[in-house]
């Protein structure tokens, strides 16, 4: 008697995992299908949010917000010009500037936060690369938002060539 009240039980469960191995993998479709417009999205978004930072609210940036913008701005495009050919080879393009406004970014936080000297900043003129303009519940702050940005679309980068490396080249 008691394995007849087992075996639905057992069964049930199969159906919900059946189900939610099911969710995941749409997830994992929708996401392997979309993950160039998730990047392409942040990078505008971080474009946009720099330009508002500094021609709405007018605050100045910095040397190395400017190094930033520079590995920022351009894969907009990029991005863009990859998703309209459905490049396959994308990752070859956008990495490169995606990782090098990474290590920028990583190395502005590390300056902002104190936890490497401001004698090394390159900012000798014009605003200090640690000025805080927004800082928000104690940590979110200009340089942690690009260095978010640039993680994402580093992320979704190496995500969709892990994905795509065994297509072709369209």
């Amino acid at each position: 008697m008691r394995k007849a009240h087992v075996a639905p039980a057992q069964a049930g469960i199969a159906i919900n995992r059946s189900r939610s191995e099911h969710k995941i993998m749409k997830i994992a479709s929708w996401l392997k299908a979309n993950v160039l417009y998730i990047a392409w999205l942040q990078a505008i978004t971080a474009m946009a949010g720099s330009l508002f930072f500094s021609e709405i609210l007018l605050y100045p940036p910095c040397v190395l917000c400017w190094y930033q913008r520079i590995a920022m701005y351009p894969l907009v495009i990029i991005l863009a010009v990859g998703i309209a050919k459905k490049d396959k080879l994308i990752a070859w393009y956008a990495l490169p500037l995606s990782l090098i406004g990474l290590g920028i970014s990583i190395f502005h936080n590390l300056l902002y936060y104190k936890l490497i000297p401001d004698e090394i900043a390159p900012c000798i003129t014009g605003v200090s690369c640690t000025t805080k303009f927004i800082e928000y519940f104690g940590f979110i702050t200009i340089p942690f938002l690009s260095m978010l940005s640039f993680i994402l679309v580093s992320v979704c980068v190496i995500y969709y060539h892990v994905t795509h490396k065994n297509s072709h080249h369209e």
